[in-house]
């Protein structure tokens, strides 16, 4: 009898727990803001939250001005395509090296386990980027965040 009571308590506090995470994970804070742009690893920052709000203008508009440039239209196609991998990256901003009118933002993109055994796993990387017109633009970032044909002579 006193054990029926005692597992009766335990399985109380497993519940009263797992109702307080589910109220913890669906009233946690809102929606990501964007922050500041004046610095290279903001520019990245506000540039991945423009892809996943599906901002296509403002990410394009983080793009560097240079010739074979993808036009918009090619641009948001190619984001568009890719968005189904987006969900499966996490992306951490970590040291940034500023070299006069160039900058190296390093990565750690954290690739989602999408099966059922399969874990996460981490790849560092690096967004490259250049000052143009006073603005931190960007040159290259990883896959899938650029596309691969972007800034090449098409024929």
């Amino acid at each position: 009898m006193k054990q029926d009571r005692a597992l009766l308590g335990i399985l109380g506090v497993i519940v009263i727990l797992v109702i307080v995470s589910l109220a913890l994970f669906f009233l946690r804070g809102g929606e990501l803001e964007y922050g500041t742009e004046d610095t290279p690893e903001g520019v990245v920052r506000n540039y991945v939250l423009a892809l996943h709000k599906e901002d296509y203008e403002r990410a394009y508009g983080y793009l560097q001005s240079e010739d074979y440039k993808p036009t918009l239209a090619v641009f948001r196609q190619d984001t568009i395509n890719a968005a189904w991998e987006l969900d499966n990256y996490g992306l951490q901003i970590g040291a940034v090296d500023i070299h006069e009118n160039e900058a190296v933002v390093h990565l750690i993109l954290t690739h989602g386990g999408t099966a059922p055994f399969e874990s996460a796993w981490n790849e560092n990387n690096d967004a490259w980027l250049s000052l143009q017109d006073g603005a931190w633009k960007l040159t290259y970032m990883p896959y899938p965040y650029w596309g691969w044909g972007w800034y090449q002579e098409t024929e």
